[in-house]
């Protein structure tokens, strides 16, 4: 079966567009479409979709509370925040409702069809655009919140934590350590298991959060 979308955006030709970029991949189906947040929430229940494209701001009820809505039930979809505005607000607010990416409304065809398989697939996508945006959003918060969750982590698992913060992706994070990417991806399954976290998206929002990570350290 192929990955199952959901379209939510308050203009029906950003929903016409991405539909039809959408299914431009012969591995990809739309299965529903809403125009505000409430009904994006009644049809991703009744559809069932692996990812929903969710615009964030809409009438009736926002992007982002239909978001946390959404995840916060049992078996939630994967959620993928879009927007015109790369506004270090919005990347934040996105971060912390749980979804798995975020993206401008202007990125390529190909990006969004990529951010979709990289979001079913288990990881957390950031537009390019916005990415050097986090390490701002996250350089004015207070200080950083300890976590007791920490230290069920193993001195590697918690290397691998920062790698995965700063952006690294298996790849890169298994060429960092001089190990195995299959490796990785067992390291990168306990932390978030540890640490209670729905995907990569999670830990960087905790990582930042708890100072793991700070902003401009090497």
């Amino acid at each position: 079966m192929g990955i199952r979308i959901v379209i939510a955006d308050d203009q029906a030709m950003v929903r016409a567009g991405l539909r039809m970029v959408v299914e431009s991949d012969p591995g990809m189906e739309v299965v529903g479409e809403a125009a505000d947040g409430r009904q994006a929430v009644a049809v991703a229940r009744r559809t069932r979709p692996d990812v929903v494209l969710m615009d964030i701001s809409m009438p009736r009820q926002d992007g982002l509370s239909a978001a946390r809505e959404l995840l916060g039930a049992p078996s939630p979809p994967k959620i993928i925040t879009l927007t015109t505005f790369d506004t270090d607000e919005n990347l934040y607010a996105a971060l912390r409702a749980g979804t798995s990416g975020f993206l401008l409304k202007v990125s390529p065809p190909e990006q969004l069809i990529e951010a979709i398989k990289v979001v079913h697939a288990g990881d957390a996508l950031l537009d390019p655009a916005v990415t050097s945006r986090v390490i701002a959003t996250f350089a004015g918060r207070a200080e950083p919140v300890s976590s007791p969750a920490l230290d069920e982590l193993t001195p590697r698992e918690l290397e691998v934590l920062r790698l995965m913060a700063r952006g690294l992706t298996n790849a890169e994070i298994a060429g960092k350590l001089y190990v195995g990417e299959a490796t990785v991806k067992t390291h990168v399954a306990r932390v978030l298991m540890k640490l209670s976290l729905r995907d990569r998206a999670q830990a960087v929002v905790f990582a930042y959060e708890t100072g793991v990570v700070r902003p401009g350290a090497a």
